[in-house]
């Protein structure tokens, strides 16, 4: 293996706003974020759900396929 060419690897800590911190090893010493897993709806089963019928009428309306409009048979 070539020398020199691996970055440094630390013991460092992962900070949240929430006031989390989580000890790992990365090639960056602190790390500061903003939402964490303790703090995430999504892991912490307090996500707010939306009305998705609403959402996805309104999906559909958005994106549906224009229908070409009829032609008049033409009158003899």
């Amino acid at each position: 293996m070539k020398k020199d060419i691996h970055p440094k690897y630390f013991d460092t800590t992962i900070t949240c706003a929430c006031g989390n911190v989580i000890k790992t090893k990365s090639t960056v010493k602190d790390i500061h974020v903003e939402i964490c897993s303790a703090c995430h709806p999504f892991f912490t089963g307090k996500q707010k759900l939306m009305d998705t019928a609403g959402r996805v009428e309104a999906y559909k309306k958005r994106y549906a396929k224009k229908e070409a409009p009829k032609k008049e048979a033409p009158k003899a």
